[in-house]
C-alpha cells in the first residue's frame, strides 16, 4: 500500500464512511488537532528516554492508553453525524483520567500562584501537549451537537492531566516551577 493516494490533491479529504469534505472543515481541524496532541505526547515521552525517571514505566503505560484513545476521539470526530462510531469514547475513559489526575496531583505542591509552562524538556513538552489538547477541545466545541459530549469531557480532562503530568515530571526530575513575575514592567 502506498502512503500517498493523490485523492487529497485538490484540498479535500475523506471522513469515515467516505464522505468527502474540505481539508479545512471543522471536523478535520478537530481530529487533526487531536493528532497534533498525540504527536506532542510522543515527543514529551521521548524526552524521558534519556532520564532516570522513577515513574517512567507507569507514565508510559498511562500515555500508551491515552494515545490509543486519542485515535478513538479522532475517529469519533471523523464520523459524520448519524453514522455508527466504531470506537466510541466512554465515560469510563474520562473517569480513568480523573483518577490519574487525583493520584499524581496528590504528590504535587499545592498551587498558590500561576506557574509558567516550562521546566525540563519533557515537562515543557507536556505543557505544549496541554495547549494543543485545549485547542482540540475548542475545535470539537465548534461542532456543536454533532459530536458525543463525552468527547468534550475527555479532551477537557486530558488537558488537565497533561498539566498535572508536566508538574509531576518536573517535580520528579528536580526542576523547580517558575511562577509569574511579581513586578510589572
Amino acid at each position: 500500500m502506498k502512503i500517498y493516494t493523490k485523492t487529497g490533491d485538490k484540498g479535500t479529504t475523506s471522513l469515515i464512511y467516505g464522505v468527502r469534505v474540505a481539508k479545512n472543515d471543522e471536523r478535520v481541524e478537530a481530529y487533526g488537532t487531536c493528532d497534533e496532541t498525540n504527536s506532542m505526547i510522543g515527543l514529551a515521552l521521548s524526552f524521558l528516554n534519556r532520564e532516570n525517571f522513577p515513574c517512567k514505566e507507569e507514565l508510559e503505560g498511562v500515555y500508551h492508553k491515552i494515545q490509543t484513545i486519542l485515535f478513538h476521539v479522532g475517529a469519533e470526530l471523523a464520523t459524520p453525524k448519524g453514522k455508527d462510531v466504531k470506537w466510541a469514547v466512554s465515560s469510563q475513559d474520562v473517569e480513568e483520567l480523573e483518577k490519574k489526575i487525583d493520584e499524581w496531583d496528590a504528590v504535587l505542591p499545592p498551587l498558590t500562584n500561576f506557574i509558567l509552562p516550562g521546566g525540563h524538556s519533557a515537562g515543557a513538552a507536556f505543557h505544549v501537549a496541554r495547549t494543543t489538547a485545549r485547542r482540540a477541545e475548542r475545535c470539537a466545541v465548534s461542532l456543536g451537537d454533532e459530536i458525543n459530549p463525552v468527547v468534550l469531557a475527555y479532551l477537557n480532562r486530558l488537558s488537565d492531566l497533561l498539566f498535572v503530568t508536566a508538574r509531576f515530571v518536573n517535580l520528579h526530575l528536580g526542576v523547580n516551577e517558575k511562577t509569574l513575575h511579581e513586578n510589572k514592567w
